[in-house]
């Protein structure tokens, strides 16, 4: 069988990182021949198997207008979709799903889309609403990650829908736990999303009291205000911004608290890497409910509510103080991920894509 992928980039997010796994998966069985389709390159992109035929729209990010970029982006993937003939196609994200919902027009073959992020915030606007209603009476099949986004949509769309989690490479459950415990982590785009402001904010409530620092793994925009907002608290000894990482495991293995702070999220990967090395984590309960869909709250983690700094300030300090509790999230946490290994969720993606 003859699968396309597309996604606007390849690389710096989860969305992607989930879409180049789903590509290598396909593409390493001998049946099946993989393309995958980015809108256009990007700096850091994942590991792509050398059996995968990758394509971009473009050369470089098209900043012309809306109507323009999408127009120029529709007519491309309309050529590549008719010269390469798949037989099922997928797209990721918001853009990407109503450019490829528009680019099959007439042609025949089937046409999946997933919803990767909060569809409040995702399809949320008055124009997306719109797109969304009417186009995605004309995909074969919705995938979601979770029920609280599935329960965005009308019944016709819930009704050609599945929910499929997001899958943790299996060197994430290969790793041994680590029993000796240092230092506060997470990992994620400096962006609003992540809300790393508030992470700092509550660190800083506590940071007197525990000799933990708080690294932030990752990059973009707002780092400047974040590294102001250090500053200004006098935590430029104690809180460290060291960059995008490469090694997630080496990272974050061995953390003694692993946080989420995000004010929204679909299936966060992070999250899901960190429960699967064993490393006990605090997230926030953010829409649309993965977090609250892999965390019980108190059994293998705690939720905070979304953007409450002094809550968040709380747990952190209750489990950083308490290594009978860090262990027991440990041991429960690495053993509910275990949902997400590899074998189970590519299962599901197979009788979605190949139409077993």
């Amino acid at each position: 069988m003859k699968l396309l992928f597309y996604i606007n980039t390849l690389g710096g997010g989860g969305a992607e990182r989930v879409i180049v796994n789903l590509s290598n998966y396909f593409s390493r069985n001998s049946t099946n021949e993989v393309v995958l389709v980015a809108s256009y390159p990007n700096e850091n992109e994942y590991f792509i198997d050398s059996t995968v035929k990758k394509v971009y729209l473009s050369e470089e990010r098209n900043e012309d207008s809306f109507l323009k970029r999408n127009f120029c982006c529709i007519r491309e993937l309309r050529r590549i979709i008719k010269a390469e003939k798949p037989d099922t196609a997928l797209a990721f994200m918001a853009e990407p799903n109503f450019r490829l919902l528009l680019s099959t027009f007439g042609l025949s073959l089937r046409k999946i889309i997933s919803v990767r992020n909060d569809p409040i915030r995702e399809y949320g606007n008055f124009v997306y609403r719109i797109l969304s209603k009417f186009l995605f009476k004309y995909s074969d099949l919705v995938v979601f990650q979770t029920q609280e986004a599935k329960q965005f949509f009308s019944k016709k769309i819930q009704k050609k829908s599945a929910i499929i989690m997001n899958q943790v490479n299996e060197k994430f459950f290969a790793t041994d736990i680590v029993n000796k415990r240092k230092e506060i982590v997470t990992v994620g785009s400096f962006k609003a999303q992540k809300n790393h402001k508030m992470l700092i904010e509550a660190f800083s409530k506590i940071s007197d009291k525990i000799t933990d620092n708080l690294i932030i793994y990752g990059e973009g925009k707002l780092r400047e205000e974040l590294e102001g907002l250090i500053e200004e608290k006098g935590l430029t000894e104690r809180v460290f911004l060291p960059g995008h990482t490469s090694d997630v495991i080496g990272s974050i293995k061995g953390a003694k608290v692993f946080v989420l702070s995000s004010d929204y999220e679909g299936m966060p990967n992070a999250l899901l890497e960190a429960m699967a090395l064993g490393v006990p984590c605090v997230s926030t309960d953010c829409p649309c409910g993965g977090p609250r869909e892999i965390i019980n709250d108190a059994e293998n983690g705690f939720l905070v509510p979304v953007s409450d700094e002094d809550f968040l300030a709380k747990k952190m300090l209750e489990l950083i103080n308490n290594e009978e509790l860090q262990n027991k999230f440990s041991r429960n946490a690495r053993k509910s991920a275990e949902k997400f290994k590899p074998d189970k969720i590519f299962c599901e993606w197979e009788k979605v894509l190949l139409n077993n």
